[in-house]
């Protein structure tokens, strides 16, 4: 297999410590603490970029950190074999990321020739981390640490001029970021999965399924991406009613939707029982589709219809339409990213041009929208297909198609080889026994 060089002793510490150290010195050179005297440039809202204490926001910077590290790391723990590696390279990319998304979005509200670091701005960076752990789930189990590495901070570069295209030149509303966060971070993970398509992997995979224990652990990230959401879509909304209103909104449309995956799901699913994947993934879908227009005056059955719509998309969507991707279009999307953040977001983003039609909200207008939802597609697929090439190079570690999905590759895993000891002495004993008999 000349073409996997999969070991990693060389090329991933160079490759971590070279990204660290310019890191560091980009810091040293343009960033500094906020005084709390800024011009109020930050893109989303000017009103929240500088409250009257600074550690106002803290409280959902810690939620958001908490779906970050924790929501994300485990909800895609469910095949049996790789959760070690989506909870451990999970925490690498969201600690590079959150870094690198301090730069790239900060790059774009400096004062002073300084990035003027706040709580606002490191909500912000943890956003921008948000769509790198999505579009990873589009190719998790076959791609290596230093592969995820190069996505992450082509895609934050990406996603911030995107970002700053939607929230700054076309005056888009997206607060819960249903277009700018989820529907980029899956499109762009759709295209890297299929530029680094795998023919050898058609048919599947021994290792691409779950476990009793694996889906109970993926099972803790949907529950705290699922308390923590109504914070995710209203951290950045302007204090007072606007930040209530899109907690609200959020809180019903995530109820919502869970009652109408769990009913889909049953539907559809044999002899009426639920599916794991169904309960994990699509519940959630009605915190993304409602992020656009979180903050807007929808009513709260406004709110709740969109849960009820994303629930159904989103579950039907992994029960027909991923074979469909995978069979018909090259797209292998290991965790479904497109029935819970593809589909849903562009939901959201619709949502939102309605919205905004409807006079929901005196902010913006539904042909910027419009082109909000436009932008953040066009800017994935383009750059998810050219990220794509790039991780192809057959230098960056990648494993073979028989070493995908398994986490022995790139860790050490020692209760495995305890497993395997155990039962290699039970086979022993069992030809000792069957020779004495």
């Amino acid at each position: 297999m000349p073409a996997y060089a999969t070991n990693m002793r060389f090329k991933f510490p160079i490759l971590a410590l070279t990204l660290e150290i310019i890191t560091i010195i980009l810091f040293a050179v343009f960033c500094t603490y906020d005084d709390g005297k800024g011009h109020g440039h930050d893109a989303e809202s000017n009103s929240t970029a500088h409250t009257k204490k600074p550690m106002d926001l803290y409280p959902m910077f810690q939620d958001v950190h908490v779906m970050i590290f924790i929501g994300f790391g485990f909800l895609m723990t469910f095949l049996k074999r790789y959760g070690v590696s989506r909870v451990g390279v999970n925490l690498l990319l969201a600690a590079f990321g959150l870094q690198w998304g301090l730069l790239m979005q900060g790059l774009w509200h400096m004062e002073d020739g300084k990035i003027k670091i706040s709580i606002f701005k490191i909500i912000n960076a943890d956003f921008s981390t948000a769509t790198v752990l999505i579009s990873f789930g589009a190719v998790l189990g076959k791609t290596s640490p230093v592969q995820l590495l190069i996505m992450t901070i082509l895609e934050i570069t990406i996603f911030s001029i995107n970002e700053h295209l939607v929230a700054e030149i076309l005056n888009a509303n997206d607060v819960g970021a249903s277009m700018i966060i989820h529907a980029f971070g899956a499109y762009f993970g759709l295209s890297v999965a299929r530029v680094l398509y795998r023919p050898g992997l058609q048919n599947g995979h021994d290792n691409e399924g779950s476990v009793y224990h694996s889906d109970l652990f993926a099972m803790i990230g949907t529950v705290f991406l699922w308390m923590f959401w109504p914070s995710f879509n209203s951290a950045i909304a302007d204090p007072g009613f606007p930040q209530l209103t899109a907690v609200i909104n959020t809180y019903l449309s995530l109820a919502t939707c869970v009652l109408s995956a769990y009913a889909i799901s049953s539907l559809v699913e044999h002899k009426g029982k639920l599916d794991m994947v169904h309960i994990q993934n699509a519940t959630l879908a009605g915190g993304v589709a409602v992020g656009t227009c979180a903050d807007m005056n929808i009513e709260p059955f406004g709110a709740m219809l969109i849960g009820l719509v994303a629930g159904v998309i989103s579950t039907l969507g992994f029960k027909y339409l991923t074979p469909i991707l995978a069979s018909n279009l090259g797209i292998q999307d290991t965790c479904g990213v497109h029935n819970l953040h593809g589909m849903p977001g562009i939901l959201g983003g619709l949502a939102g041009i309605v919205a905004v039609a409807l006079g929901k909200t005196n902010k913006g207008s539904a042909t910027m929208q419009a082109a909000a939802l436009g932008s953040s597609l066009g800017f994935a697929l383009v750059g998810g297909a050219i990220t794509g090439f790039i991780m192809k190079l057959p230098f960056w570690g990648q494993p073979p198609d028989q070493n995908c999905f398994d986490d022995s590759l790139y860790w050490e895993v020692p209760e495995e080889e305890h497993e395997e000891h155990e039962d290699m002495l039970g086979q022993a004993d069992h030809s000792k026994n069957k020779a004495e008999a």
